[in-house]
């Protein structure tokens, strides 16, 4: 079980990837988190799913993502934004894993539901409409 408060004694770190970036509509949700900088991960592709993307555990030439250090309030509120749930992480939209990144091990929301028929990104980043 990954709770808030024993997710940042084992990470204090998320990777975002999307609305949640700086400047983007989201990124008040991480009012508080210090930016450590970005990074590219290949482990994750990513779909565009219009309003925002959603992250797949599938190879790419390398997604962008933001790094910051984040408190355990700060990841509660944001496993609320992502629809991730603590006892049955299958169930909700998102799925919070560990990632490899330049900075150390962090958070990463991967998206629970279909994608299929959604365009693919597979390197550089997502844009909003």
């Amino acid at each position: 079980m990954h709770t808030p408060a024993l997710a940042i004694t084992r990470t204090p770190l998320v990777a975002v990837y999307g609305t949640l970036k700086r400047g983007l509509r989201n990124h008040h949700w991480l009012e508080g988190a210090h930016f450590l900088g970005a990074d590219r991960l290949t482990s994750a592709t990513l779909y565009d799913l219009g309003p925002y993307p959603a992250a797949k555990p599938e190879a790419s030439r390398g997604i962008e993502v933001e790094v910051f250090e984040v408190s355990a309030r700060l990841l509660a509120g944001l496993d609320r934004l992502e629809d991730y749930r603590v006892r049955t992480p299958k169930h909700g939209d998102y799925e919070r894993v560990i990632q490899a990144t330049a900075y150390g091990p962090a958070w990463l929301y991967l998206y629970n539901r279909e994608v299929a028929g959604c365009p693919v990104i597979r390197e550089g980043a997502w844009r909003p409409r």
